[in-house]
Parts: C-alpha cells; structure tokens; sequence
C-alpha cells in the first residue's frame, strides 16, 4: 500500500483559494530555492505540540522564510515565534506541499513564482518560553503538547489533511 493510499486526503491535489495556489503535496522534497514556507510537526517525548491562534485554529508551528534565510534559521526563528521552543536534534524534511499560484505576482519580491513549496519536517524540541509572537505574525495564545489522538483532533481545526499529516510525521519520527 502506497503512502497515498494511506494518506489519501494529504495527496489529493487541491486549491488553497485563500492564496490562489494549486496544491499537491508528495515526499518529494523540493530544491531549496522553492521552499517558501516551513512547518515543524515538533515532539516532546511521543506528544506533539500544538499552538492555539486567536482564531481558535490549532496549528503546527512555522511559517514564512525571510529574504536569505536558510531553512535552519527559518525553523528556528519560526519555532521560537509560535511555540516559545528550540529544537534539540536534527529536523527532519517528511514532504511538502509542491504550489502553484495564479497570482501575478509573488506574495513577497524574493520568493518564487508562480512556482513554489511548502516543507513539513519533524523535530524533536523542548518548550522553554513563551511564543515571542511578533506583530506581523499569527497571535499564539496557547502552546500544548497532546497525546497524538488528541493532537490529530485538534489539527483538524487547521484543514481535513492536517490529522494524516501528523500520522506521517509520526511514522517519519519513529523510523
């Protein structure tokens, strides 16, 4: 049985409206110079940590890479921003959601379009402070780590796709 058949949700190509993108998401990782986004399905131990928005949404961490920002920095900064954490081993890529807009232009001058990615990786991280929550990011409320039934519940608040992204990252994290 094929990951997508697995995970068929995760693989059915969709349309993100919100942002004008088609999206397919595959293990395929992308070349660094398309990702434009990294989210981190991060773990304390077997749970995994959720981060509660204003919108009463329940996210993974992560979020936009700045103009000439490694995707290392990108997690770490993204990581402290959301969740007030810091990874405490390597991160790992699992897939990534491969876009394609139909903006005419990019969303900021230094990404790439039309063409672009998504990078979902696990982490094993610890919780040491509260998310700094910068003004021109999502206002994190809350930060908690859950039992992965719950945590998969809970991410379903954030799309249908979110609970079988968490199951792969489980399956990544336990190789």
């Amino acid at each position: 049985m094929t990951l997508a058949d697995r995970y068929p949700l995760l693989h059915t190509p969709t349309r993100w409206e919100w942002g004008g993108l088609d999206v397919r998401f595959s293990t395929d990782l992308p070349p660094d110079e398309l990702v434009t986004n990294i989210h981190v399905i991060c773990f304390v131990g077997t749970e995994i940590v959720l981060c509660r928005d204003d919108r009463d949404i329940w996210i993974v961490p992560g979020g936009t890479r700045e103009a000439g920002e490694t995707i290392d920095d990108c997690v770490r900064r993204e990581l402290m921003e959301e969740a007030g954490a810091r990874p405490i081993g390597p991160m790992r890529p699992i897939g990534a959601h491969h876009t394609t807009t139909d903006r005419l232009a990019p969303h900021h001058p230094w990404q790439p379009h039309p063409h672009k990615a998504w990078l979902w990786c696990t982490a094993d991280v610890v919780l040491d402070c509260a998310p700094t929550n910068p003004d021109d990011a999502e206002n994190i409320l809350e930060v908690r780590t859950f039992a992965p039934d719950e945590a998969m519940r809970l991410s379903r608040t954030d799309g249908d796709h979110m609970a079988e992204l968490l199951c792969l990252a489980m399956e990544f994290h336990r190789a």
